[in-house]
Order: C-alpha cells, then structure tokens, then sequence
C-alpha cells in the first residue's frame, strides 16, 4: 500500500473514530464457516517425534551456499530437502 493512501493518527485520533465493522452481522454468523470438522478418535494416537538431526561439516561452493541462503530463513533445511530427493530418486532407480 503506498504511503499517499495512509492516515497518521494518534491513539486518542484513533479511539474517537467511528467503526466502520458491522458488528450486528459478525454477532449473527456462525463460529466456523466452510467445511464440517471430521470426527476423529485420538484416543489410539501416538506421537511421532523426527528423529534428531546429524550436525556435520559440509564444504560447498560458495555459489550454491549463497543461492540458499538468499531464499532466507530455513535454507539448511531446503539443502536437506534437496538432498533427501536426490537421494530417493537415486534408490527407485535401484
């Protein structure tokens, strides 16, 4: 949104406009709109923790750590996400 279409206001600015929500009709509508909620039985669940990542040394060409890194947050996971389907691609050819 471009700066030509904000309003500055302080807090006191703020709490004298009107609202503009339809309250009346977000009272009246329902919790949860969309799909039914499937029942499910957790009683026999378990849970599945991963197991634990093997912390290594990995020397790569600085090239390809920079493209993984530029993707941000998460690129050592997407590293291992490209490896692990190198890796299963490899084992169906097997």
């Amino acid at each position: 949104m471009s700066e030509k279409h904000m309003t500055r206001m302080s807090l006191d600015e703020m709490r004298k406009t009107q609202s503009r929500t339809d309250w009346d009709r977000v009272k009246s509508a329902p919790d949860f709109e969309g799909e039914p909620e499937i029942d499910v039985d957790w009683a026999m669940a378990r849970l599945v923790e991963p197991a634990p990542k093997k912390l290594i040394s990995l020397r790569v060409d600085a090239d390809i750590l920079e493209f993984f890194r530029s993707q941000g947050k998460g690129y050592q996971t997407r590293m291992n996400a490209v490896l692990r389907a190198y890796k299963e691609a490899m084992e169906t050819k097997e």
